[in-house]
């Protein structure tokens, strides 16, 4: 892939003010900034989750899907996180981009119209062929999981 190749993303903006396109806030980001689309104030308690909207709706190319994931200074700063990273935004969906943002802290957040409450990472997708098998091939960890290895 070239250093110029940036897939073309069409955003539709659902509102008749105050939404902005997403942001990459450096030249080198992965993820770029989205911002909440709200009038007022919206309060998440401890513990608590609230679907934030952002207001706006992607035309995504097929083979890709968009990543929600939280912004590192919420996570560090306020415990604030996306409910379920990476939230995936599929090709074929069109509606709103809603964040699931959740105060994994102790004291509730506030989250402000126009704050920068998450960021989204453009990915490539790869659809399996999915084959019924009687027997898998072995291997040496088989079916050990979950921490099976050690610290």
């Amino acid at each position: 892939m070239s250093e110029n190749f940036h897939p073309k993303i069409e955003v539709k903006i659902i509102a008749e003010e105050g939404v902005e396109l997403p942001h990459y806030a450096s030249m080198a980001a992965s993820g770029a900034d989205i911002k909440a689309f709200i009038k007022e104030n919206i309060v998440i308690p401890p513990n608590g989750l609230r679907l934030i909207p952002t207001g706006i709706r992607f035309a995504i190319p097929a083979g890709y899907e968009i990543q929600v994931r939280p912004r590192s200074g919420l996570a560090l700063k306020h415990q604030i996180g996306v409910l379920n990273t990476p939230g995936t935004i599929d090709a074929d969906y069109r509606g709103e981009v809603l964040v699931i943002l959740m105060n994994f802290g102790t004291h509730e957040f506030i989250v402000e119209p126009n704050m920068r409450i998450a960021q989204i990472v453009l990915a490539p997708v790869l659809q399996a062929n999915f084959i019924l098998s009687d027997e898998l091939a072995q291997t040496v960890r088989s079916s050990g999981g979950f921490g099976h290895t050690g610290l």
